[in-house]
């Protein structure tokens, strides 16, 4: 038995944008526009007139969200939109929930906050992803940093969905090799982190297979010609749909330990998720078989095995080809390792008690002790 959660409505397609002003004509009249790059897409600008922009730099932090939604109750907007990463689109996600539910970010959020729950549908906010990545636009939750306590946390319900997706992947041929490579990453790790959850559902693990399979073969392609449109647009779809395997699957370690590094470090999301994916993946294989031999989750991680390969293979090849090859990909795309960040070896045990706190560690579909989380993070180093 499972609960399935999506935005009511996905519009996705090469010139889609165009079709932004009816779908905001459907839900409001004033915009107040939440971005995160240098600026707002002229192509976006040029069929909404002057709305309010509010520009988020970086993570959103509780004081970024208190910031926007400052601007956004001046504004008097009633549709939010949300273009860029998942730094956006989080701060919009949490600026749409407060404005209609009242009081501060900290007031909902989960682990660092009061975890109260969000009890009235969010106001009308509408999703323009550009870097396919995080998947935020198809989340129920918005990651917000704490620094004073150096950790990220989420506000969750599914009444922060948005009311509509715009899905236009020409937005996202400008941007740089870096953030495509990063965002890509995050991605690919959210449907692996979903199809080897304890959370796995009939709906995710269609979604969550087909994805892998798309983002393996179109994220070097996409990283090594931006402008290569098939391949911006098949990172587009697997980076919305593995924002529905995570909100309606879950995900693991990778994710759990994501939100301490990226609250104590300057660390990139999706740099943190590329940088520790195939250690997670080595590590929680070898703790499944500690366990049994036979355990059903080696057959999901040879499922991704043959996603990333062209022949067939036994079980146990494909569970290390998986390894291999994500562990290839992530050299192909330059990702850098965690101490440039500044993570050290004095850090690694700190990190990993946090990391046991964190929400995804529960949908790992293996429990790794103290000294598993210590190994993983060292490997990374």
């Amino acid at each position: 038995m499972f609960d399935y959660f999506q935005p009511p409505r996905v519009t996705f397609g090469l010139n889609s944008i165009t079709k932004l002003p009816e779908i905001i004509k459907s839900l409001g009249s004033r915009s107040f526009i939440i971005h995160n790059g240098p600026q707002v897409d002229d192509s976006i600008l040029a069929l909404l007139g002057t709305p309010t922009i509010h520009r988020q730099k970086g993570e959103p932090t509780v004081q970024h969200v208190e910031s926007a939604l400052t601007a956004a109750k001046e504004s008097h907007a009633d549709v939010i939109l949300a273009v860029g990463g998942g730094s956006a689109i989080d701060c919009a996600k949490a600026v749409a929930g407060l404005l209609t539910n009242g009081g501060s970010p900290t007031d909902y959020m989960e682990v660092v906050g009061q975890g109260k729950k969000i009890t009235r549908p969010a106001m009308n906010w509408i999703a323009i992803p550009t870097t396919a990545g995080t998947g935020a636009e198809a989340t129920r939750n918005a990651v917000i940093g704490l620094p004073e306590k150096k950790y990220k946390a989420s506000i969750r319900s599914e009444h922060l969905l948005p009311r509509a997706v715009l899905i236009d992947p020409q937005l996202g041929v400008n941007v740089s090799k870096e953030t495509t490579a990063a965002s890509g990453m995050d991605a690919l790790c959210q449907l692996i982190e979903s199809y080897t959850s304890t959370g796995a559902n009939a709906f995710t693990d269609a979604l969550a297979n087909r994805g892998i399979s798309l983002a393996v073969c179109a994220l070097p392609h996409a990283f090594t010609d931006g402008k290569n449109l098939e391949a911006r647009s098949d990172m587009a779809i697997a980076a919305y749909w593995s924002g529905v395997c995570l909100t309606n699957a879950g995900l693991g370690a990778v994710h759990g330990f994501a939100a301490p590094l990226g609250a104590n470090f300057p660390i990139p999301h999706g740099v943190v998720c590329a940088a520790l994916l195939p250690h997670v993946m080595k590590a929680n294989v070898e703790a499944l078989r500690e366990q049994s031999q036979d355990h059903p989750t080696l057959k999901r991680y040879a499922d991704i095995g043959q996603a990333t390969s062209q022949q067939a293979m036994s079980e146990q090849a494909a569970v290390q080809h998986a390894i291999d090859a994500i562990t290839q990909l992530v050299r192909d795309l330059g990702i850098p390792r965690l101490n440039d960040f500044g993570l050290t070896p004095d850090r690694v045990a700190e990190m990993a008690s946090l990391a046991k706190k964190a929400s995804s560690m529960r949908f790992n579909p293996v429990t790794l002790s103290d000294e598993q989380l210590a190994a993983v993070l060292h490997e990374a180093i």
